[in-house]
Protein backbone atom coordinates (compact mmCIF):
# COMPACT_ATOMS: atom_id res chain seq x y z
CA UNK A 1 0.00 0.00 0.00
CA UNK A 2 2.86 2.37 0.87
CA UNK A 3 4.55 1.68 -2.45
CA UNK A 4 1.35 2.50 -4.33
CA UNK A 5 0.80 5.74 -2.37
CA UNK A 6 4.41 6.79 -2.92
CA UNK A 7 4.05 6.14 -6.64
CA UNK A 8 0.97 8.35 -7.06
CA UNK A 9 2.30 10.97 -4.63
CA UNK A 10 -0.04 10.83 -1.64
CA UNK A 11 0.62 10.32 2.05
CA UNK A 12 -2.74 8.84 3.10
CA UNK A 13 -5.75 7.10 1.58
CA UNK A 14 -7.93 10.04 2.65
CA UNK A 15 -6.28 12.21 -0.01
CA UNK A 16 -8.01 10.09 -2.67
CA UNK A 17 -11.36 11.44 -1.46
CA UNK A 18 -10.52 15.14 -1.14
CA UNK A 19 -12.75 16.07 -4.08
CA UNK A 20 -15.85 14.69 -2.34
CA UNK A 21 -17.68 17.35 -0.23
CA UNK A 22 -17.60 16.63 3.50
CA UNK A 23 -21.41 16.62 3.72
CA UNK A 24 -21.53 13.83 1.13
CA UNK A 25 -19.10 11.58 2.95
CA UNK A 26 -20.29 8.87 5.30
CA UNK A 27 -18.44 6.45 7.46
CA UNK A 28 -19.32 2.77 7.34
CA UNK A 29 -18.54 0.67 10.36
CA UNK A 30 -17.55 -2.56 8.64
CA UNK A 31 -17.13 -5.79 10.60
CA UNK A 32 -13.75 -7.57 10.59
CA UNK A 33 -12.95 -9.68 7.50
CA UNK A 34 -14.36 -13.20 7.25
CA UNK A 35 -13.69 -16.26 5.14
CA UNK A 36 -15.96 -16.76 2.13
CA UNK A 37 -17.92 -19.56 3.82
CA UNK A 38 -18.61 -17.36 6.86
CA UNK A 39 -19.67 -14.42 4.68
CA UNK A 40 -22.17 -16.69 2.90
CA UNK A 41 -23.60 -17.81 6.24
CA UNK A 42 -24.04 -14.18 7.34
CA UNK A 43 -25.80 -13.30 4.09
CA UNK A 44 -28.18 -16.26 4.49
CA UNK A 45 -29.07 -15.02 7.98
CA UNK A 46 -29.84 -11.59 6.54
CA UNK A 47 -31.95 -13.10 3.75
CA UNK A 48 -34.14 -14.91 6.27
CA UNK A 49 -35.58 -11.52 7.21
CA UNK A 50 -37.09 -11.21 3.72
CA UNK A 51 -40.61 -12.36 2.94
CA UNK A 52 -41.72 -13.57 -0.48
CA UNK A 53 -45.20 -12.96 -1.87
CA UNK A 54 -46.09 -16.54 -0.90
CA UNK A 55 -45.14 -15.84 2.71
CA UNK A 56 -46.62 -12.33 2.97
CA UNK A 57 -49.39 -11.31 0.58
CA UNK A 58 -48.68 -7.91 -0.95
CA UNK A 59 -51.16 -5.44 -2.43
CA UNK A 60 -48.59 -2.77 -3.23
CA UNK A 61 -49.07 -1.09 -6.64
CA UNK A 62 -46.55 0.00 -9.30
CA UNK A 63 -44.41 -3.17 -9.12
CA UNK A 64 -46.76 -6.07 -8.53
CA UNK A 65 -46.29 -9.87 -8.53
CA UNK A 66 -46.93 -11.60 -11.85
CA UNK A 67 -46.51 -15.28 -12.53
CA UNK A 68 -43.60 -16.09 -14.84
CA UNK A 69 -43.78 -19.44 -16.68
CA UNK A 70 -40.73 -21.69 -16.25
CA UNK A 71 -40.05 -21.57 -19.99
CA UNK A 72 -39.07 -17.88 -19.68
CA UNK A 73 -36.22 -18.68 -17.28
CA UNK A 74 -35.18 -21.58 -19.50
CA UNK A 75 -34.89 -19.33 -22.55
CA UNK A 76 -33.12 -16.36 -20.94
CA UNK A 77 -30.83 -18.77 -19.08
CA UNK A 78 -29.22 -19.88 -22.35
CA UNK A 79 -25.61 -18.73 -22.57
CA UNK A 80 -26.35 -16.91 -25.86
CA UNK A 81 -28.65 -14.52 -24.01
CA UNK A 82 -27.59 -14.59 -20.38
CA UNK A 83 -25.62 -11.36 -20.07
CA UNK A 84 -26.58 -7.82 -19.16
CA UNK A 85 -23.84 -6.51 -21.44
CA UNK A 86 -24.95 -4.59 -24.51
CA UNK A 87 -23.50 -6.29 -27.60
CA UNK A 88 -22.13 -4.00 -30.30
CA UNK A 89 -22.60 -4.68 -34.00
CA UNK A 90 -19.35 -6.59 -34.46
CA UNK A 91 -20.13 -8.83 -31.48
CA UNK A 92 -23.88 -9.29 -31.79
CA UNK A 93 -24.98 -12.69 -32.99
CA UNK A 94 -27.79 -13.05 -35.48
CA UNK A 95 -29.77 -14.82 -32.76
CA UNK A 96 -29.56 -11.88 -30.35
CA UNK A 97 -30.32 -9.37 -33.10
CA UNK A 98 -33.33 -11.39 -34.26
CA UNK A 99 -34.63 -11.68 -30.69
CA UNK A 100 -34.37 -7.92 -30.21
CA UNK A 101 -36.02 -7.36 -33.61
CA UNK A 102 -38.90 -9.58 -32.52
CA UNK A 103 -39.06 -7.69 -29.21
CA UNK A 104 -39.41 -4.42 -31.14
CA UNK A 105 -42.14 -5.98 -33.29
CA UNK A 106 -44.13 -7.09 -30.23
CA UNK A 107 -43.81 -3.66 -28.61
CA UNK A 108 -44.90 -1.91 -31.80
CA UNK A 109 -47.93 -4.19 -32.13
CA UNK A 110 -49.01 -3.76 -28.50
CA UNK A 111 -48.55 0.01 -28.42
CA UNK A 112 -50.02 0.65 -31.88
CA UNK A 113 -46.89 2.56 -32.91
CA UNK A 114 -44.96 2.13 -36.15
CA UNK A 115 -41.48 1.74 -34.64
CA UNK A 116 -39.94 0.75 -31.31
CA UNK A 117 -36.37 0.73 -30.03
CA UNK A 118 -34.64 -2.21 -28.36
CA UNK A 119 -35.42 -0.94 -24.85
CA UNK A 120 -34.48 1.73 -22.33
CA UNK A 121 -33.62 1.43 -18.63
CA UNK A 122 -37.14 1.68 -17.18
CA UNK A 123 -40.39 3.64 -17.47
CA UNK A 124 -39.14 6.68 -15.54
CA UNK A 125 -36.00 7.20 -17.64
CA UNK A 126 -38.04 6.48 -20.78
CA UNK A 127 -40.22 9.45 -19.80
CA UNK A 128 -37.14 11.63 -19.39
CA UNK A 129 -35.84 10.54 -22.79
CA UNK A 130 -39.27 11.12 -24.37
CA UNK A 131 -39.33 14.68 -22.99
CA UNK A 132 -35.90 15.37 -24.50
CA UNK A 133 -36.99 13.80 -27.79
CA UNK A 134 -40.07 16.05 -27.92
CA UNK A 135 -37.84 19.05 -27.24
CA UNK A 136 -35.52 18.11 -30.13
CA UNK A 137 -38.56 18.00 -32.42
CA UNK A 138 -40.43 21.12 -31.22
CA UNK A 139 -37.61 23.22 -29.70
CA UNK A 140 -39.78 25.12 -27.23
CA UNK A 141 -38.64 23.90 -23.81
CA UNK A 142 -41.64 22.66 -21.86
CA UNK A 143 -43.73 19.61 -21.02
CA UNK A 144 -47.12 19.26 -19.32
CA UNK A 145 -47.57 16.32 -16.94
CA UNK A 146 -50.30 15.20 -14.51
CA UNK A 147 -49.76 16.52 -10.98
CA UNK A 148 -50.90 13.07 -9.85
CA UNK A 149 -47.81 11.37 -11.24
CA UNK A 150 -45.86 8.82 -9.20
CA UNK A 151 -43.39 10.97 -7.28
CA UNK A 152 -40.35 8.83 -8.10
CA UNK A 153 -41.11 9.15 -11.82
CA UNK A 154 -41.63 12.89 -11.45
CA UNK A 155 -38.23 13.30 -9.77
CA UNK A 156 -36.46 11.42 -12.57
CA UNK A 157 -38.16 13.65 -15.15
CA UNK A 158 -37.06 16.75 -13.23
CA UNK A 159 -33.45 15.54 -13.35
CA UNK A 160 -33.67 15.12 -17.12
CA UNK A 161 -35.41 18.47 -17.55
CA UNK A 162 -32.87 20.39 -15.47
CA UNK A 163 -29.98 19.88 -17.87
CA UNK A 164 -32.07 20.85 -20.90
CA UNK A 165 -33.78 23.78 -19.11
CA UNK A 166 -37.20 22.29 -19.76
CA UNK A 167 -40.09 23.81 -17.85
CA UNK A 168 -42.49 21.30 -16.32
CA UNK A 169 -46.16 22.30 -16.13
CA UNK A 170 -48.34 20.21 -13.82
CA UNK A 171 -51.96 19.60 -14.80
CA UNK A 172 -54.17 19.36 -11.68
CA UNK A 173 -56.00 16.06 -11.30
CA UNK A 174 -59.71 15.52 -10.76
CA UNK A 175 -61.58 12.22 -10.50
CA UNK A 176 -58.32 10.33 -10.91
CA UNK A 177 -57.38 11.97 -14.24
CA UNK A 178 -55.51 15.16 -15.21
CA UNK A 179 -57.53 18.20 -16.21
CA UNK A 180 -56.60 18.80 -19.84
CA UNK A 181 -55.71 22.37 -20.75
CA UNK A 182 -53.87 24.29 -23.44
CA UNK A 183 -50.31 25.51 -22.86
CA UNK A 184 -48.13 27.90 -24.80
CA UNK A 185 -44.54 27.03 -25.51
CA UNK A 186 -44.59 23.33 -24.66
CA UNK A 187 -43.14 20.45 -26.61
CA UNK A 188 -45.38 17.67 -25.31
CA UNK A 189 -48.27 16.65 -23.10
CA UNK A 190 -47.75 13.49 -21.05
CA UNK A 191 -50.78 11.30 -20.36
CA UNK A 192 -50.80 7.98 -18.49
CA UNK A 193 -53.25 5.17 -19.18
CA UNK A 194 -54.12 3.89 -16.63
CA UNK A 195 -53.43 6.97 -14.53
CA UNK A 196 -51.46 6.87 -11.28
CA UNK A 197 -54.79 6.23 -9.53
CA UNK A 198 -55.45 3.28 -11.84
CA UNK A 199 -58.22 5.05 -13.78
CA UNK A 200 -58.60 4.18 -17.48
CA UNK A 201 -58.05 7.13 -19.81
CA UNK A 202 -60.83 7.26 -22.43
CA UNK A 203 -60.54 10.86 -23.69
CA UNK A 204 -58.51 10.19 -26.83
CA UNK A 205 -60.29 12.78 -28.99
CA UNK A 206 -60.13 15.44 -26.28
CA UNK A 207 -56.43 14.79 -25.68
CA UNK A 208 -55.74 15.09 -29.42
CA UNK A 209 -57.67 18.36 -29.62
CA UNK A 210 -55.87 19.95 -26.66
CA UNK A 211 -52.46 18.84 -27.96
CA UNK A 212 -53.30 20.17 -31.42
CA UNK A 213 -54.25 23.60 -30.02
CA UNK A 214 -51.00 23.64 -28.03
CA UNK A 215 -49.12 22.34 -31.10
CA UNK A 216 -47.55 19.76 -28.82
CA UNK A 217 -46.67 16.10 -29.17
CA UNK A 218 -48.53 13.53 -27.08
CA UNK A 219 -46.48 11.17 -24.92
CA UNK A 220 -48.50 8.27 -23.55
CA UNK A 221 -47.39 6.18 -20.59
CA UNK A 222 -49.03 2.76 -20.70
CA UNK A 223 -49.33 -0.46 -18.72
CA UNK A 224 -48.23 -3.03 -21.28
CA UNK A 225 -50.46 -5.81 -19.93
CA UNK A 226 -53.55 -3.60 -20.12
CA UNK A 227 -52.99 -3.25 -23.87
CA UNK A 228 -54.07 -6.88 -24.26
CA UNK A 229 -57.68 -5.83 -23.53
CA UNK A 230 -57.75 -2.04 -24.04
CA UNK A 231 -57.13 -0.10 -27.24
CA UNK A 232 -53.58 1.23 -27.66
CA UNK A 233 -53.12 5.02 -27.47
CA UNK A 234 -53.32 5.66 -31.20
CA UNK A 235 -53.60 9.37 -30.46
CA UNK A 236 -50.01 9.37 -29.14
CA UNK A 237 -46.82 10.35 -30.93
CA UNK A 238 -44.57 8.58 -28.41
CA UNK A 239 -45.48 5.66 -26.15
CA UNK A 240 -43.46 4.63 -23.10
CA UNK A 241 -43.88 2.23 -20.19
CA UNK A 242 -42.30 -0.25 -17.80
CA UNK A 243 -41.52 -3.61 -19.36
CA UNK A 244 -42.14 -5.67 -16.26
CA UNK A 245 -43.68 -8.70 -18.01
CA UNK A 246 -41.46 -11.77 -17.70
CA UNK A 247 -39.20 -10.02 -15.16
CA UNK A 248 -39.12 -10.60 -11.42
CA UNK A 249 -39.81 -7.85 -8.88
CA UNK A 250 -36.44 -8.20 -7.10
CA UNK A 251 -37.08 -5.28 -4.73
CA UNK A 252 -37.79 -2.95 -7.65
CA UNK A 253 -35.98 -4.30 -10.69
CA UNK A 254 -34.19 -4.50 -12.97
CA UNK A 255 -36.87 -3.70 -15.50
CA UNK A 256 -36.72 -2.29 -18.99
CA UNK A 257 -38.16 0.84 -20.51
CA UNK A 258 -40.64 0.53 -23.37
CA UNK A 259 -40.15 3.18 -26.05
CA UNK A 260 -42.10 3.43 -29.32
CA UNK A 261 -43.13 6.25 -31.63
CA UNK A 262 -44.49 7.23 -35.02
CA UNK A 263 -42.16 6.45 -37.91
CA UNK A 264 -41.64 10.10 -38.87
CA UNK A 265 -39.85 10.71 -35.55
CA UNK A 266 -37.56 7.69 -35.77
CA UNK A 267 -34.42 9.79 -36.31
CA UNK A 268 -34.98 11.47 -32.95
CA UNK A 269 -35.60 8.25 -31.05
CA UNK A 270 -32.97 7.42 -28.39
CA UNK A 271 -31.31 4.03 -28.01
CA UNK A 272 -30.78 1.41 -30.69
CA UNK A 273 -33.05 0.09 -33.40
CA UNK A 274 -32.58 -3.36 -34.92
CA UNK A 275 -33.63 -3.81 -38.54
CA UNK A 276 -34.09 -6.69 -40.99
CA UNK A 277 -32.11 -6.70 -44.23
CA UNK A 278 -30.50 -9.01 -46.80
CA UNK A 279 -26.89 -10.18 -46.50
CA UNK A 280 -24.32 -10.61 -49.28
CA UNK A 281 -25.70 -14.09 -50.02
CA UNK A 282 -29.24 -12.83 -50.42
CA UNK A 283 -30.39 -14.33 -47.12
CA UNK A 284 -32.46 -12.54 -44.51
CA UNK A 285 -30.26 -10.95 -41.86
CA UNK A 286 -30.57 -8.58 -38.90
CA UNK A 287 -28.49 -5.53 -38.15
CA UNK A 288 -28.29 -2.52 -35.87
CA UNK A 289 -29.97 -0.05 -38.20
CA UNK A 290 -29.84 3.10 -36.08
CA UNK A 291 -27.40 3.76 -33.24
CA UNK A 292 -27.59 7.48 -32.55
CA UNK A 293 -25.22 7.38 -29.58
CA UNK A 294 -22.27 9.68 -29.03
CA UNK A 295 -19.97 6.65 -29.46
CA UNK A 296 -21.20 6.17 -33.01
CA UNK A 297 -21.73 9.72 -34.27
CA UNK A 298 -20.68 13.25 -33.35
CA UNK A 299 -21.78 14.02 -29.81
CA UNK A 300 -23.82 17.05 -30.90
CA UNK A 301 -25.95 14.84 -33.15
CA UNK A 302 -26.52 12.05 -30.61
CA UNK A 303 -30.12 11.62 -29.43
CA UNK A 304 -29.07 10.19 -26.07
CA UNK A 305 -26.01 9.25 -24.05
CA UNK A 306 -27.65 6.01 -22.91
CA UNK A 307 -24.64 3.70 -22.89
CA UNK A 308 -26.36 0.38 -22.32
CA UNK A 309 -29.80 -1.16 -22.46
CA UNK A 310 -31.71 -3.91 -20.75
CA UNK A 311 -31.22 -6.60 -23.39
CA UNK A 312 -31.69 -9.56 -21.04
CA UNK A 313 -34.87 -8.04 -19.57
CA UNK A 314 -36.12 -7.38 -23.11
CA UNK A 315 -35.57 -11.04 -23.99
CA UNK A 316 -37.49 -12.03 -20.83
CA UNK A 317 -40.32 -9.72 -21.90
CA UNK A 318 -40.35 -11.27 -25.38
CA UNK A 319 -40.18 -14.85 -24.07
CA UNK A 320 -43.11 -14.20 -21.72
CA UNK A 321 -45.34 -12.80 -24.46
CA UNK A 322 -44.28 -15.50 -26.96
CA UNK A 323 -45.05 -18.22 -24.40
CA UNK A 324 -48.53 -16.85 -23.67
CA UNK A 325 -49.47 -15.74 -27.16
CA UNK A 326 -52.37 -13.39 -27.95
CA UNK A 327 -55.05 -15.36 -26.19
CA UNK A 328 -52.91 -16.18 -23.17
CA UNK A 329 -51.91 -12.54 -22.69
CA UNK A 330 -55.54 -11.47 -22.99
CA UNK A 331 -56.56 -14.11 -20.45
CA UNK A 332 -53.97 -12.92 -17.92
CA UNK A 333 -55.04 -9.30 -18.43
CA UNK A 334 -58.68 -10.24 -17.80
CA UNK A 335 -57.67 -12.15 -14.66
CA UNK A 336 -55.92 -8.99 -13.45
CA UNK A 337 -58.96 -6.84 -14.08
CA UNK A 338 -61.46 -9.31 -12.61
CA UNK A 339 -59.40 -9.93 -9.48
CA UNK A 340 -58.92 -6.19 -8.90
CA UNK A 341 -62.63 -5.47 -9.27
CA UNK A 342 -63.49 -8.39 -7.00
CA UNK A 343 -61.10 -7.04 -4.37
CA UNK A 344 -62.65 -3.57 -4.64
CA UNK A 345 -66.17 -5.00 -4.25
CA UNK A 346 -65.16 -6.95 -1.16
CA UNK A 347 -63.57 -3.87 0.40
CA UNK A 348 -66.74 -1.88 -0.22
CA UNK A 349 -68.73 -4.53 1.63
CA UNK A 350 -66.68 -3.94 4.80
CA UNK A 351 -66.98 -0.16 4.69
CA UNK A 352 -64.33 1.07 2.25
CA UNK A 353 -65.12 3.75 -0.32
CA UNK A 354 -63.86 3.16 -3.87
CA UNK A 355 -64.07 6.60 -5.54
CA UNK A 356 -62.96 5.66 -9.07
CA UNK A 357 -64.77 2.70 -10.64
CA UNK A 358 -63.18 2.49 -14.11
CA UNK A 359 -59.83 0.80 -13.48
CA UNK A 360 -57.62 -2.07 -14.65
CA UNK A 361 -55.61 -3.72 -11.86
CA UNK A 362 -54.91 -0.79 -9.54
CA UNK A 363 -57.51 1.20 -7.65
CA UNK A 364 -57.94 3.69 -4.83
CA UNK A 365 -59.86 2.68 -1.69
CA UNK A 366 -60.58 4.80 1.38
CA UNK A 367 -60.96 2.80 4.64
CA UNK A 368 -63.37 3.85 7.43
CA UNK A 369 -60.39 3.90 9.84
CA UNK A 370 -56.96 5.54 9.82
CA UNK A 371 -55.17 4.13 6.75
CA UNK A 372 -51.67 4.32 8.24
CA UNK A 373 -52.75 2.48 11.38
CA UNK A 374 -54.53 -0.13 9.26
CA UNK A 375 -51.42 -0.82 7.17
CA UNK A 376 -49.28 -1.13 10.29
CA UNK A 377 -51.74 -3.49 11.96
CA UNK A 378 -51.99 -5.69 8.84
CA UNK A 379 -48.24 -6.35 8.93
CA UNK A 380 -48.91 -8.27 12.14
CA UNK A 381 -51.30 -10.47 10.14
CA UNK A 382 -48.77 -11.12 7.38
CA UNK A 383 -50.24 -8.71 4.83
CA UNK A 384 -48.44 -5.89 3.06
CA UNK A 385 -51.36 -3.60 2.30
CA UNK A 386 -51.49 -1.03 -0.51
CA UNK A 387 -49.61 2.26 -0.76
CA UNK A 388 -50.72 5.16 1.43
CA UNK A 389 -51.87 8.31 -0.38
CA UNK A 390 -52.48 11.84 0.86
CA UNK A 391 -54.80 12.72 -1.99
CA UNK A 392 -57.55 11.59 -1.73
CA UNK A 393 -57.09 11.99 2.00
CA UNK A 394 -56.57 8.79 4.02
CA UNK A 395 -56.66 6.64 0.90
CA UNK A 396 -54.78 3.52 -0.20
CA UNK A 397 -53.67 2.55 -3.71
CA UNK A 398 -54.08 -1.20 -4.21
CA UNK A 399 -52.38 -3.36 -6.83
CA UNK A 400 -53.98 -6.70 -7.75
CA UNK A 401 -52.83 -9.22 -10.37
CA UNK A 402 -53.49 -12.78 -11.53
CA UNK A 403 -51.50 -13.89 -8.48
CA UNK A 404 -54.23 -12.58 -6.18
CA UNK A 405 -56.79 -15.35 -6.54
CA UNK A 406 -60.28 -15.28 -5.04
CA UNK A 407 -59.23 -17.38 -2.03
CA UNK A 408 -56.26 -15.11 -1.26
CA UNK A 409 -58.44 -11.99 -1.56
CA UNK A 410 -61.15 -13.38 0.72
CA UNK A 411 -58.58 -14.35 3.33
CA UNK A 412 -57.09 -10.86 3.16
CA UNK A 413 -60.53 -9.26 3.52
CA UNK A 414 -61.15 -11.25 6.70
CA UNK A 415 -57.88 -10.03 8.19
CA UNK A 416 -58.54 -6.45 7.09
CA UNK A 417 -61.93 -6.56 8.79
CA UNK A 418 -60.41 -7.88 12.04
CA UNK A 419 -57.65 -5.28 11.89
CA UNK A 420 -60.20 -2.47 11.48
CA UNK A 421 -62.17 -3.72 14.49
CA UNK A 422 -59.00 -3.72 16.60
CA UNK A 423 -58.17 -0.15 15.54
CA UNK A 424 -61.67 1.08 16.41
Amino acid sequence: MKEMMDFIGIKSIDELFEDIPEEAKCSIDLPPPLQEMNVEEEIKKMMKKNKTFYEMSSFLPILKPHYIPAIVDEIVGRQEFYTSYTPYQAEASQGMLQALFEYQSVVAELTGMEVANSSMYDGATALGEAALMAYRIKRRGGIAIPSCLFEAKKQVLKNYAKGANLKIHEMPCKNGLPELREYNGIDAIYIENPSFYGVIERRGDEITEVASKSDALIIAGVDMLSLAIYNPPEYADIVIGNGYLGNYMNFGGPLLGIFACKRKYIRQMPGRIIGATIDASGKRAFTMTLQTREQHIRRGKATSNICSNEALCAISFLAYIAALGRNGLRKVAMQNKNNAHYMAEQLEKIGFEVPFKDFFNEFVAIPPVDAAKLNKKLLEYGIQNGMLLNNPENSILYGVTEMHGKELIEEAIKKIKVAMEEIE
